[in-house]
């Protein structure tokens, strides 16, 4: 879910899309067991726990690859990263959005400049924001 279908077309929100993401991320979490995970991702357990009960705690998408990649099924962190920057930006142009109007169309107080950084992986991208572009990206394409 977290990089694989970018069309976000099941989700109904941005947020009930980052509860996917959350979700998805819970059950790697709850597998690997949170001492596991605290010591392969470097993520506080406080953090990880808050995750496994449901809570949403504040997550960036390299923290998320790195829990997605504590699944033995799924590829590295920089890959699954690699993928989701791959993907927005090839979603972008099937959508035909620039960073200005997904900036004036999403929810986080982001400039085009910031949205162009996130989206490139040259500045941190909170699960949140990632969720708000996916999603925007994903009602384009439709």
């Amino acid at each position: 879910m977290l990089y694989r279908d970018l069309d976000g077309s099941e989700a109904e929100s941005p947020a009930d899309l980052r509860a996917q993401y959350e979700a998805e991320l819970a059950d790697v979490v709850d597998a690997a067991g949170i001492e596991t995970a605290t010591e392969e991702t470097g993520i506080e357990s406080e953090r990880l726990r808050a995750l496994v009960e449901g809570d949403s705690p504040e997550l960036t998408v390299e923290e998320a690859s790195a829990i997605l990649a504590l699944d033995p099924e799924e590829p590295d962190a920089e890959i699954v990263r690699a993928e989701i920057e791959d993907r927005l930006l090839l979603g972008m142009t099937t959508a035909v959005l620039d960073v200005e109007t997904i900036a004036a169309n999403i929810g986080s107080d982001l400039s085009g400049k910031e949205v162009h950084q996130r989206v490139e992986g040259r500045a941190p991208m909170s699960l949140e924001e990632y969720a708000e572009i996916h999603y925007l990206i994903g009602e384009r394409k439709h």
